[in-house]
C-alpha cells in the first residue's frame, strides 16, 4: 500500500481522507482549521506529521495554498504532490518546476463529482502530468475515483477544470434563469424541470441538482457561493488570457460576484434560484 497523507479536510478532503483511510493508505492528515481531523473520524494510526507520505494529497482552496503549506514542509526526495484544488494552469506549471528541484513530482488532478462523489470514492480526475508519475499514483488514485482522464503536461488539468466549471455554473445560472421566468409564467417548477429532463435541455443541474438540492427542500449542495465566485474568477482569467472568447464566463461571473458583494459569499449556492431575480435587476441596474 502506497501511504499518503491529505492536507485540507473540508467537504472534499473528508471524503477523500475517509476514502483512503478504508483502504489502509491514509498514514497523515492535516487541516489547518482547529477540530478538523478528529471531526474526520479517521483511524487511530492517522498523523498530523507528513513525513511518512509518499503521495501527498492537497485538497484546499488553490494551488497558492498548496504553495504556502509546502514552504516550510521537509519533503522526502521522490515524493509525489497531488494538487486537487482548482486553480490556473501557469501556477501550476511554477510549482511543478519548484518541486522538481526539491526531488518531488508534482500532479494537478482536478476534480468534478462534488462532495457525494468525494464520499463514495466516484470522483472525476482531470490529471496533468508525466505519464509514468500518474501510472505510479493510479492505485491511490482509483480509491478516489471512478474516472480519470489525463490531458497532457503539468496545468493541463486545472485548464480542464476551468472549462468544464465556466460550462457547469453558467449552465447553471441559466438554468436558474429559465425556471423563475416558468414560476413568473404560472408554471409548476417541478413539472417544468421534468419537460427539461424529458428534452434536450436536460443537463447535470436539471437531473441532480435542481431536484436533490433545490426543489426537494434541502437547500444542501455542500458548497458556498463563493467557491462558485473564485472558480468563475480563474475562468474568467483563464479565458481572457486565451483572447477569448469570454462573455458568458463574464457575466456568470459577475452575478457570482455581485452575490458575494451582497455578502451571500458563504450561502450555499443551491439558494441562486432564489436569488436569480434580483441578482439579474442588480446586474441591470450597474
Amino acid at each position: 500500500m502506497t501511504p499518503c497523507g491529505v492536507i485540507g479536510l473540508g467537504q472534499m478532503g473528508r471524503g477523500i481522507a475517509r476514502r483512503l483511510d478504508a483502504a489502509g493508505m491514509l498514514v497523515a492528515a492535516h487541516d489547518a482549521v482547529p477540530g478538523a481531523v478528529a471531526a474526520a473520524e479517521l483511524s487511530g494510526g492517522v498523523q498530523d506529521d507528513c513525513a511518512a507520505a509518499d503521495v501527498l494529497l492537497f485538497v484546499v482552496p488553490s494551488t497558492g495554498q498548496v504553495v504556502a503549506a509546502l514552504a516550510d514542509m521537509p519533503l522526502r526526495e521522490g515524493t509525489v504532490i497531488v494538487d486537487l484544488t482548482t486553480s490556473a494552469p501557469e501556477a501550476s506549471a511554477r510549482l511543478a518546476q519548484d518541486l522538481a528541484a526539491r526531488g518531488c513530482a508534482y500532479v494537478d488532478a482536478a476534480m468534478t463529482g462534488g462532495a457525494a462523489g468525494a464520499d463514495a470514492g466516484a470522483l472525476t480526475l482531470m490529471l496533468g502530468g508525466e505519464a509514468e508519475v500518474i501510472a505510479r499514483i493510479a492505485p491511490v488514485l482509483a480509491q478516489i475515483s471512478t474516472q480519470r482522464f489525463h490531458m497532457g503536461p503539468v496545468g493541463a488539468g486545472h485548464a480542464m477544470k476551468l472549462v468544464h466549471n465556466l460550462i457547469l455554473h453558467s449552465a447553471f445560472m441559466a438554468t436558474c434563469e429559465g425556471l423563475t421566468l416558468a414560476q413568473k409564467a404560472g408554471l409548476n417548477v417541478d413539472r417544468a424541470v421534468e419537460v427539461l429532463n424529458a428534452g434536450n435541455a436536460r443537463s447535470f443541474v436539471t437531473e441532480v441538482r435542481f431536484p436533490r438540492d433545490i426543489l426537494s427542500g434541502t437547500m444542501n449542495a455542500r458548497s458556498r457561493i463563493a467557491n462558485l465566485e473564485k472558480d468563475l474568477g480563474l475562468a474568467s482569467h483563464f479565458a481572457d488570457g486565451l483572447g477569448g472568447p469570454a462573455s458568458y464566463t463574464h457575466l456568470t461571473h459577475a452575478m457570482l460576484a455581485r452575490a458575494v458583494a451582497n455578502g451571500d459569499g458563504e450561502t450555499d449556492f443551491s439558494h441562486l434560484f432564489a436569488m436569480s431575480d434580483a441578482l439579474d435587476k442588480d446586474i441591470a441596474n450597474g
